[in-house]
């Protein structure tokens, strides 16, 4: 079975294709499957890697909860390109997976090649914040309590979920049966360790301005909880373009797998061939006129 270890934790990935390397991070309710629309599109051109965060069997499931902190997380990431010899990949983030993404952009910026950050910013602004650590507690104590099988379908008919269940119900049934074989103990320190504590994107507002990555922001347009944060990281972020997929929520890459491919696509080929521009200084907004 193959793995990396990241200070000590197993992460087990599979990969496709050959090329430039691609590195898939996944959300919350997701995991190495949950990006196979984009593994079978871009392994015709690119090598593609999916893995599962700590947590998310057959990857490793630590049992101290400071384990999960943000920092590990972020660290995944470059266990993952150290430990299969990458010197740089095009790294695509959902939700807590983008928020992953953010945080080892902001810390290793030169191992990326671009940074696609999708689903982002729940929790994070400063009116939402002791919100989202409540029910990232409340949510822990119930999957201990319950588990995924009696979880999983309440927690998949959320305002920001309910989309794909209209959208596709085969696709949405798929989605919570794979839910359901998450281990809940692992889930459950995710959310008291990293998703309960990490830190706000508001908190790298100097990192942002400074960043040169390519960085590409997603977000269904009803997808509330990000919407302002993503607007918040294309304000302050020169090197960042900002997309809004329209009547989506919050798994954009599930609801509209070939518009988000799509969308990716054109943005990695424009880092690719050199055509990616920061954003001109002309074109910040210190004038309507």
């Amino acid at each position: 079975m193959p793995h990396v270890s990241a200070g000590g934790v197993k992460l087990y990935y599979e990969e496709a294709g050959q090329g430039t390397p691609i590195l898939f991070v996944h959300e919350f309710m997701g995991e190495y499957r949950s990006w196979e629309a984009q593994l079978r599109h871009f392994s015709r051109r690119y090598r593609c890697i999916a893995y599962n965060a700590r947590g998310y069997p057959p990857s490793d499931v630590p049992s101290n909860v400071e384990d999960y902190g943000f920092e590990h997380q972020r660290a995944g990431i470059l266990a993952m390109l150290d430990g299969l010899k990458i010197d740089k990949a095009h790294v695509v983030g959902l939700s807590m997976g983008a928020f992953a993404t953010f945080y080892f952009g902001m810390k290793w910026p030169e191992r990326a090649l671009s940074l696609t950050l999708a689903g982002i910013g729940s929790g994070s602004m400063p009116e939402a914040r002791a919100r989202f650590r409540q029910e990232s507690e409340a949510a822990a104590t119930k999957l201990l309590a319950e588990g995924w099988e009696k979880s999983a379908d309440v927690r998949g008919v959320s305002p920001t979920r309910v989309q794909l269940q209209n959208k596709n119900p085969r696709a949405f049934a798929e989605f919570i049966a794979l839910v359901k074989q998450h281990s809940a103990k692992g889930s459950a320190l995710t959310l008291k360790g990293y998703q309960a504590l990490r830190p706000s994107l508001g908190e790298f507002k100097e990192q942002m301005a400074k960043c040169r990555v390519p960085t590409l922001v997603i977000s269904g347009d009803e997808d509330e909880p990000c919407l302002d944060a993503s607007l918040m990281l294309k304000r302050h972020m020169p090197s960042a373009g900002l997309v809004f997929m329209p009547q989506t929520g919050h798994a954009c890459n599930l609801e509209e797998p070939e518009l988000f491919n799509l969308v990716c696509e054109t943005f990695f080929h424009q880092v690719e061939s050199g055509q990616y521009r920061m954003r001109d200084p002309r074109a910040t907004p210190e004038r309507m006129l």
